[in-house]
């Protein structure tokens, strides 16, 4: 078996594109999946499979989703070999020896940003920094992610 999390984006955000976590649980379930557990109402899945392509799986219940409640989804799925890489190659956590309690990564959808992200200036001087990864972007808020620029909207 296949260990993933899935992590959808924008569901139960401010009132909108409501998902339950029961009835996320129960697609999943519907789906074949197994050992499926739910984390608040983030819309985080953590879930076994026996295919190993993540992406088919994204395919599939992301195609399920839109089926099931009206309304495109997007998911960042990770498995666990890669949230150990992320943990591994995080350059304020390995590098510069950062306090854990200030990093964050933020989950990019497609791979391949590195150029553009590289080349964008910093939106205040608060000593905020982020670094590109594979397909994250590993940020380091001195003053807590609740004050930082750096959101997923700044980066979209």
């Amino acid at each position: 078996m296949n260990t993933f999390i899935s992590m959808l984006r924008g569901i139960n955000v401010s009132g909108q594109k409501k998902i339950q976590m029961a009835e996320l649980k129960s697609l999943y379930d519907a789906l074949g999946l197994v050992k499926v557990r739910t984390y608040v109402q983030s819309g985080n899945v953590v879930f076994e499979s026996q295919e190993p392509d993540a992406a088919k799986l994204t395919r599939l219940i992301e195609a399920h989703l839109e089926q099931s409640f009206g309304y495109g989804v997007p998911i960042f799925m990770r498995n666990a070999a890669d949230f150990q890489r992320i943990i591994a190659s995080n350059p304020f956590l390995t590098t510069r020896n950062e306090d854990p309690t200030k990093l964050h990564v933020t989950f990019l959808y497609r791979p391949g940003l590195e150029s553009t992200l590289n080349n964008v200036a910093s939106p205040n001087d608060d000593g905020d920094e982020f670094f590109v990864g594979d397909q994250e972007i590993f940020l380091f808020c001195p003053n807590g992610y609740g004050r930082t620029k750096f959101s997923n909207s700044f980066f979209e």
